[in-house]
């Protein structure tokens, strides 16, 4: 009699799975169909009041879901992706939505044939290898050095952004940036820190052509004593440090026990010859400007003007680092450590310049920058904002091209031929897998069709032209142009993508999609709020009576 108990919690548990993976599927969707019209150069802005009241307007794909508050677990988990995909390579964060959103789209006809989650997942993921090596097929290697290439390439990948529309401007201030912090490693290798080495600095006013990639760096800071110390020195000598310019201060509550007057007098003095001390050490060197993280005392002030040495206070530790590597100085942690090597002599000028209310000091006309600083100007502080997302996501290509210099065909022309490959193959697999392994083939179109519907061409005639087109095989760079939505050769329409963002893309998709799948129940671990009016009152401690002895589990010997 045991049996027909045991089918029926089966196929309860099964019930409640399939439940789960629907739930979690339509969450993908809704996340996939809010960002689904910001992708290609004709996608829409979307506008997001987040949780200052604030207003942001963009079409950059993270950037609206970093904003979103959504419920559900899987919404959540989708957000995740387009987060991972701009950490690792900053682009691509709307198709990596779009693509893991319809495979799991496409998942959902299996689900209801009672298709087991792992068999799709495994499905996919010989896909995904299947897909890459695709990728590494049809891709074309590019000449780093050749400006006119990469600044194609740049644009290309950023010509569905907002700033599209000033032409050239971001993408020469995003190779510009990334070529002066380019690090050799090796093997012709070049390593690239752009959190690090490029800060990004805006300044509300002017128009937006007159921004530019400074070789050096600038900072929100005046010199201490204005009157006293020079505002502008030629080829200075900079020097940084790591420690205070004052009198050490007690850690906790620091008592002095004074039997006599003038020993008051004596303590001052001895912190006076200790500053002096300190500001002798820095001055042996000769330095135009002293640069401290720390405090500086108004004593240490007095020395420094005196021997005509401008000092900056209070910096912060990145711009210290960026000062470092833009001329060629060695932060010092202490003074009396301070050696002749560890002066910075690489700057051409400091100058402090007044931008708007604020005073800003450049440190700029360096010989061999390692770090440098993007300055921004523009109408308004929504516009800047827009724009450095959008420098950003430039910079990150110009960085993964460095790094890794091959193209691919943009304009959904590389999702096409990965699908048209991926077709001809699903004939030759044996097995249940073979269905799973089609429909992902046709979920690669989605990033196409909708590039094609954004255009508001004709969808299936578009889409069916193209189809045919990679089914022959003829040429694997005929894409769409997301501009006029004509049928194209990407390689003669300059449309490329990069082949580092476009693998990551297709591997945080279908990675994400088969983790989803895998879920087949959601447990909360959230405790449930008590009912408004319920007694809050503390619980009665239970007093354990002779009869609860008897049913306690003792662990046997």
């Amino acid at each position: 009699m045991q049996a027909p108990v045991l089918v029926l919690k089966d196929s309860l548990k099964r019930e409640q799975g399939r439940k789960v993976h629907y739930a979690n599927i339509q969450a993908a969707k809704a996340v996939a169909d809010i960002i689904r019209t910001t992708l290609g150069p004709r996608s829409m802005l979307k506008m997001l009041l987040d949780a200052a009241g604030g207003i942001v307007v963009t079409n950059d794909g993270n950037a609206i879901l970093r904003e979103l508050d959504l419920a559900h677990p899987a919404a959540k988990s989708m957000i995740e992706l387009s987060r991972t995909q701009d950490e690792e390579v900053g682009d691509g964060t709307t198709s990596v939505i779009v693509l893991g959103g319809e495979m799991l789209h496409v998942a959902e006809a299996f689900i209801d044939k009672n298709y087991h989650p792992t068999v799709i997942c495994q499905a996919y993921n010989r896909a995904l290898e299947d897909a890459v090596t695709v990728l590494e097929k049809i891709a074309m290697t590019i000449d780093v050095k050749d400006r006119a290439t990469m600044l194609g390439l740049v644009k290309s990948c950023i010509g569905t952004k907002f700033t599209s529309q000033y032409g050239d401007l971001i993408a020469d201030l995003a190779i510009d940036a990334t070529a002066t912090v380019g690090v050799e490693i090796g093997q012709g290798l070049r390593e690239v820190d752009i959190k690090k080495y490029i800060k990004v600095e805006k300044v509300p006013g002017g128009n937006l052509e007159d921004s530019k990639v400074l070789k050096g760096v600038m900072i929100n800071k005046d010199v201490i004593a204005p009157g006293k110390m020079r505002r502008k020195i030629v080829n200075p000598r900079i020097i940084l440090l790591d420690s205070p310019l004052e009198y050490k201060k007690g850690e906790n509550q620091t008592n002095a026990e004074l039997l006599k007057e003038e020993d008051w007098g004596v303590l001052l003095k001895m912190e006076e010859e200790y500053i002096e001390n300190m500001c002798a050490q820095i001055l042996k060197f000769k330095p135009d400007v002293v640069i401290t993280e720390k405090g500086l005392s108004d004593l240490a002030c007095h020395f420094l003007s005196k021997a005509g040495v401008s000092a900056i206070r209070r910096l912060r530790k990145t711009d210290n680092n960026r000062i470092a590597k833009a001329c060629g100085a060695v932060i010092v942690n202490r003074p009396d450590e301070l050696q002749e090597s560890d002066v910075g002599t690489g700057a051409g000028l400091f100058e402090v310049k007044k931008i708007g209310d604020e005073f800003f000091t450049f440190i700029v006309e360096c010989k061999d920058p390692k770090a440098c600083t993007v300055l921004l100007r523009g109408a308004s502080k929504d516009l800047l904002n827009e724009v450095e997302r959008n420098l950003q996501d430039a910079m990150s290509v110009s960085r993964n091209i460095i790094k890794n210099p091959k193209v691919l065909p943009g304009g959904g022309a590389s999702e096409l031929a990965v699908s048209a490959m991926l077709k001809q193959k699903s004939s030759s697999i044996e097995g249940i897998e073979k269905w799973p392994y089609e429909a992902a083939a046709i979920a690669f179109e989605a990033i196409p069709r909708t590039l094609a519907q954004n255009c508001g061409v004709n969808v299936i005639r578009t889409m069916t032209a193209l189809q045919g087109k990679h089914a022959n095989g003829e040429n694997a760079w005929i894409g769409i142009d997301g501009v006029t939505g004509e049928i194209a050769d990407m390689k003669e329409k300059k449309i490329w993508d990069s082949f580092t963002v476009k693998a990551q893309a297709f591997k945080t998709a279908i990675e994400g999609a088969c983790m989803l799948l895998r879920i087949d129940d959601i447990v909360s671990g959230i405790k449930k709020k008590q009912a408004p009016g319920a007694s809050q009152g503390p619980s009665k401690p239970k007093i354990e009576e002779e009869g609860d002895a008897d049913n306690d589990q003792f662990i046997p010997e």
